[in-house]
């Protein structure tokens, strides 16, 4: 039996890891199906329907991941005022014409270490919030209003006495606060709960909130929330700042030829379908691929190849020998290969070890034949 089925030794977060290699199979093969079935057809329409569903899927684990702070994460200094002005537009699609969203930022707030996809995972769990709070507010003259506000804020001593998770010195405030229904005391002491909710049936899966408390807590940042029933609530966070000059914004999409090139890539996976389409992704992308089921094997294909390596792809978690003791065995071995890290998620062992804390280096599943393209070709790139 594979080790990954073996139902006595997995925890929960293991079980998430191996939905992961499922997601990575079923959306990347979708992928490679679509670009391959004319538009007009029929089965484009199919393939485009699991893509969703398998997007959702993604998002469902990550906020699993977020909220028991097991998400890996790839942190660069951001200004979190750039984040909201380009995550604005959606966010208004998103909570609808009768709503007002105001945005209140601060101008020049220091930068922040931070994924700035987890901060936009904050926003949008927030905002999401603030719209059904809204939505629950019985009257049509009711006002509907949203506020995005951010300020610089230190934390002196006295706070951090009273919130003993906090730390003092410079923070920069993110503040979301509606004009909604508003919540009670007991409400309020269980909202970041897994799994707890206000909402009706099939309204809502009492993650959201869970994921932004477990993002906050993985970053160093704290969380209080303000409210009163009838009287809306406010949700402020305090991020910790770096001083650091913000990293330039993601540029456009990446063209298939840019994404391109001719090196050799070592690609060591436990999971056969996992492996089996990355390989095909990154030979289609014009690569040589020696693909490995472990580490162990992954060093046998080296010993055996008669080309030079660039570099290797290889998952964290492995039998026998995993991504990080493979990492330093080619460190002294074959220092001139670069490594790219991949896992559905990340344990205690693995983030203490310094393996994911490289940001390029990381690449989180599930992950489409583009991600892995681009990250690949990144660190090739260096």
């Amino acid at each position: 039996m594979h080790k990954n089925w073996n139902r006595s030794a997995c925890s929960p977060v293991e079980y998430l890891t191996i939905f992961n290699n499922l997601l990575t199979v079923i959306n990347g093969l979708a992928e490679v199906a679509m670009r391959r079935v004319p538009a007009s057809d029929r089965v484009h329409e199919y393939l485009t329907s699991i893509l969703k569903a398998g997007s959702q899927a993604r998002d469902l684990t990550r906020q699993l991941l977020a909220f028991s702070r097991k998400q890996v994460f790839q942190p660069r200094s951001v200004d979190i005022n750039v984040v909201i002005r380009d995550l604005e537009k959606m966010l208004r699609r998103l909570i609808g014409e009768d709503i007002k969203m105001e945005t209140v930022l601060h101008p020049g707030i220091a930068t922040v270490r931070a994924d700035p996809g987890q901060i936009e995972q904050i926003l949008v769990n927030l905002i999401v919030n603030a719209r059904d709070a809204i939505q629950e507010k019985s009257g049509a003259a009711a006002e509907k209003r949203i506020t995005i506000e951010t300020k610089p804020w230190r934390l002196d001593s006295s706070y951090v006495a009273d919130h003993s998770e906090s730390r003092v010195g410079p923070h920069v405030m993110i503040a979301i606060s509606d004009s909604g229904v508003g919540m009670t005391e007991a409400v309020r002491s269980k909202i970041f709960e897994p799994f707890f909710t206000t909402k009706e049936l099939g309204r809502g899966t009492g993650l959201g909130l869970a994921t932004v408390y477990g993002i906050i807590k993985q970053n160093g940042g704290t969380i209080q929330v303000y409210s009163e029933p009838g009287r809306g609530a406010s949700f402020k966070i305090f991020w910790p700042v770096t001083g650091e000059t913000a990293s330039p914004p993601e540029g456009e999409a990446d063209s298939e030829a840019s994404l391109r090139g001719n090196e050799t890539i070592l690609l060591v996976e436990d999971h056969d379908g996992v492996r089996g389409f990355a390989g095909n992704a990154l030979r289609e992308y014009g690569y040589s691929v020696l693909e490995a089921r472990d580490g162990i094997e992954a060093l046998e294909r080296l010993d055996e190849s008669n080309t030079s390596v660039a570099l290797a792809v290889t998952d964290l978690i492995m039998p026998r020998m995993n991504g990080n003791e493979l990492a330093d065995r080619m460190a002294s071995l074959y220092p001139e290969i670069r490594v790219l890290f991949a896992s559905g998620y990340t344990d205690s062992y693995v983030i203490e070890s310094g393996a994911v804390k490289e940001g390029v280096n990381f690449l989180q599943k599930p992950y489409s034949r583009q991600e892995l393209a681009k990250s690949v070709r990144q660190l090739l790139d260096q």
